[in-house]
């Protein structure tokens, strides 16, 4: 038996962007900023952290999240191999978001982004892993607002 859990919260430090793969799968991707303590200085340390969330969670994620915002995520720790423009092999690692959570303030108004729509994905992302199921366990209901 193995085990792959991630549990985070931290602070988006740019506009989720949402893409949908050409099988029409939605996917998301965002960076968490999460501190880590204070170090002997005592100057707290942050870590940013690329994430992606695939389907619903993805489409949840992209609507009701800005850059700023305190989010806490559930999810699993994914290595991926791809090849750049120029031939290199390069190793990405990235947090699979499974389940995404408000925390902090309410933001003003509680209102969906207007402006998030998917794009296509061209390039690594269209060839990833895809998370097995389609639900995020969110509903309407679930929103704060």
């Amino acid at each position: 038996m193995s085990l792959n859990k991630a549990i985070l919260m931290g602070r988006l430090t740019r506009e989720p962007e949402l893409k949908t793969t050409a099988s029409g799968v939605s996917v998301c991707s965002f960076t968490l900023a999460v501190a880590r303590g204070y170090a002997r200085d005592g100057v707290r340390e942050t870590d940013f952290i690329d994430c992606v969330a695939w389907r619903s969670t993805a489409e949840f994620i992209s609507r009701y999240f800005v850059k700023g915002q305190m989010m806490a995520l559930v999810g699993s720790i994914q290595t991926r191999k791809w090849e750049d423009k120029d031939g290199n092999k390069r190793v990405s690692v990235e947090v699979v978001a499974e389940e995404a959570s408000f925390c902090g303030e309410r933001k003003e108004g509680g209102q969906a982004r207007p402006e998030a729509r998917p794009v296509a994905v061209d390039g690594p992302e269209a060839g990833g892993t895809e998370i097995p199921g389609d639900g995020n366990g969110f509903s309407d209901d679930d929103l704060p607002f």
